[in-house]
């Protein structure tokens, strides 16, 4: 059997950052999928499920209500390594594409105040899982070490 694409990432040199996983066909639609490393896989702790649960809701809030990117939106969510996020958006993009709607994202989350969205009985399989202190603090850590200055070699996979 083949190895599925995120499996034959060097994930030992691979640091935070904002790559282009794959890019897929469906139909006519170019599919991009990202992949956003928040933490260096096998080096630092992973993100634990309340933090990364918390940056989904706020995340998917916030990117499906974009004025641009609203309907070119297909799925955001973690990497079940729990070292990042997956979003995939229909259109034929690349990493540097996306840096501006990432960092509004974040920028975003770390400044979050208030109630989750969707964080009730009725709207989520596990509401009570949700760490909003814990996501501000991830998304910032983000922002500061990675999209503000982000460089080249943060932006395609290393070899």
């Amino acid at each position: 059997m083949e190895k599925i694409t995120s499996f034959t990432i060097d994930h030992i040199k691979l640091q935070p950052g904002v790559y282009v996983s794959r890019k897929d066909k469906a139909g006519t639609e170019t599919v991009t999928t990202f992949d956003l490393r928040m933490t260096s896989p096998n080096e630092e702790p992973v993100m634990n499920t309340a933090e990364v649960h918390t940056i989904e809701h706020l995340g998917a809030t916030f990117l499906r209500n974009h004025p641009a990117y609203k309907e070119k939106v297909l799925y955001f969510g973690p990497m079940g390594c729990r070292t990042g996020f997956y979003l995939l958006l229909t259109g034929d993009y690349t990493s540097r594409d996306i840096v501006p709607l990432i960092t509004e994202m974040y920028e975003f989350i770390r400044d979050y105040q208030g109630e989750i969205p969707g964080a009730s009985p009725r709207d989520c399989g596990n509401y009570l899982d949700m760490n909003p202190g814990m996501a501000r603090f991830l998304a910032g850590k983000y922002l500061d070490n990675v999209l503000y200055h982000i460089q080249e070699d943060r932006l395609v996979y290393p070899e």
